[in-house]
């Protein structure tokens, strides 16, 4: 069964950073998309950033250009690097990976790390 353990989360001023971490842990199995999602009070979770196998990456449009997503396959990890953050930023932060095992196919999620961006 794998494991996923984020990392890094917490509070920080506007115009600060963050690098959140995610971490997957098992036995024989491979990861094709990586991803961190984050959901608001109130709100429903939303895609921020993803990373294909191939390293295509996908950005939400509010993110661009100040978080950088990236993997580490050899450590089975996940990283978001977050600059300029802004108070909108505030959410409950999962990462999500796409597993196969053996003839298995499924998603994971994190358990979730807070954000929270504030003076």
């Amino acid at each position: 069964q794998v494991q996923l353990v984020e990392s890094g989360g917490g509070l920080v001023q506007p115009g600060g950073s963050l690098r959140l971490s995610c971490a997957a842990s098992g036995s024989m199995f491979i990861i094709q998309n990586m991803g961190w999602y984050r959901q608001a009070p109130g709100k429903e979770r939303d895609l921020v950033a993803i990373i294909s196998r191939r390293g295509n990456i996908n950005y939400a449009n509010s993110v661009k250009g100040r978080f950088t997503i990236s993997r580490e396959d050899a450590k089975n990890t996940v990283y978001l690097q977050m600059n300029s953050l802004k108070p909108e930023d505030t959410a409950v932060y999962y990462c999500n990976m796409r597993i196969i095992s053996g003839v298995y196919e499924y998603d994971k999620w994190g358990q979730g790390t807070q954000v929270t961006v504030s003076s």
